[in-house]
């Protein structure tokens, strides 16, 4: 059995790995550090379950009316400790005081982006910030599953591939699932990162234990970048990180992101929420550097918690046209030169390729810039 045929149908969801009942299917990287499914054939009994979950072959959208927000947590610490403007942290509080379980990305042991549990606000901690890498989510459909059976809430947060994957593997709606996608600008290559995480703890010769993205102690919207080598903390601009820069010039996005159909704000999950970019225009009032949540209710129990949950938030209602932003209009546009990129990454010592690439950045930007 084919599950793709190109690389651009597949994005890596590991949805039809869990479900495979003989575990003939195994999420294996590729040379670009994509991890894609390979079938086993001797143990596939060819049952197609693995195809029903596929979120690229079997993406629909359900005709809604839905509701626009911009929110900002009104427990500043919660708003400080987040990468926009607290709507998962006060989301998960829902889900924990019901004795719930919270599942997002976080790092584990080897500084890799997985989905985990969270079942306190402590292990919150762990995944409510932003992370620019392609999350690895192998046994967590399973995992929640279970907790479904066992009439338990479960909120999970993850890219909007990712939450119409759960929902196709679960087959049939549960009252206490609870789901939030992201505004997704598209998932960059986990061997990318892998090797990144390798060249600095060489560079610093130690051992990193944190990473953050958006850090806002700068009061930029979280446009700093910092990472902890050894108790020892170094920060900087986002936009002067190698990697960063390499994924924000497109290079290490995802083939399939490129084709993506879920970049509209017309979903099937019960939450969208992301920066609200452009608070400035709709809301000059609220922008003070420290980061607006965009909302998106698209379901019936969503505006029900949406009232349970608004007494946490300064809120505004708000239209389409004002959340409006370009991965909620069309997907990411494939880079120029992507292919010269990866075989690059791929014949180059990494410390070789991420000098020559840093060195390329502002001529790449001028080039961007002379063709728009």
């Amino acid at each position: 059995m084919e599950l793709y045929a190109k690389k651009e149908e597949c994005c890596g969801c590991g949805a039809c790995a869990d479900i495979c009942p003989a575990d003939a299917v195994s999420m294996v990287s590729d040379s670009e550090g994509f991890s894609y499914p390979v079938i086993d054939g001797q143990a596939c009994m060819d049952c197609g379950q693995c195809r029903l979950v596929c979120p690229v072959k079997n993406h629909s959208v359900k005709c809604r009316e839905r509701l626009y927000f911009g929110v900002q947590a009104r427990d500043q610490r919660i708003r400080d400790a987040s990468s926009s403007g607290g709507m998962f942290p006060v989301l998960a509080a829902f889900i924990l005081s019901r004795n719930g379980a919270v599942y997002g990305a976080g790092w584990n042991e080897r500084m890799e982006v997985v989905h985990r549990e969270a079942g306190s606000m402590e292990e919150l901690e762990a995944i409510r910030k932003t992370k620019y890498v392609q999350s690895d989510l192998s046994g967590i459909y399973r995992r929640i599953r279970e907790e479904l059976k066992k009439d338990r809430w479960v909120l999970f947060c993850g890219t909007p591939c990712q939450a119409q994957a759960l929902k196709l593997f679960l087959r049939k709606p549960y009252e206490k699932l609870v789901t939030a996608d992201l505004v997704c600008y598209g998932v960059p290559s986990p061997g990318i990162w892998s090797d990144y995480v390798a060249y600095l703890e060489h560079k610093h010769q130690g051992t990193m234990t944190d990473f953050s993205f958006r850090d806002k102690r700068n009061r930029d919207n979280g446009h700093t970048r910092s990472y902890i080598i050894d108790d020892k903390e170094y920060a900087g601009s986002m936009y002067g990180d190698g990697y960063c820069q390499m994924y924000f010039t497109d290079f290490t996005v995802r083939p399939s992101c490129h084709k993506c159909e879920f970049c509209t704000t017309d979903r099937d999950s019960d939450f969208t929420i992301g920066d609200f970019w452009g608070i400035e225009n709709v809301r000059p009032d609220l922008e003070d550097g420290m980061g607006t949540s965009m909302v998106i209710v698209h379901t019936e129990r969503a505006r029900r918690i949406w009232e349970t949950v608004k007494e946490e938030l300064s809120w505004f209602s708000c239209g389409r046209t004002d959340v409006l932003q370009p991965r909620l209009t069309h997907p990411t546009p494939a880079a120029g030169g992507r292919g010269i990129f990866m075989t690059f990454y791929k014949v180059l010592p990494f410390s070789l390729f991420l000098a020559l690439f840093t060195k390329m950045t502002p001529v790449i930007s001028l080039f961007r810039r002379g063709r728009k």
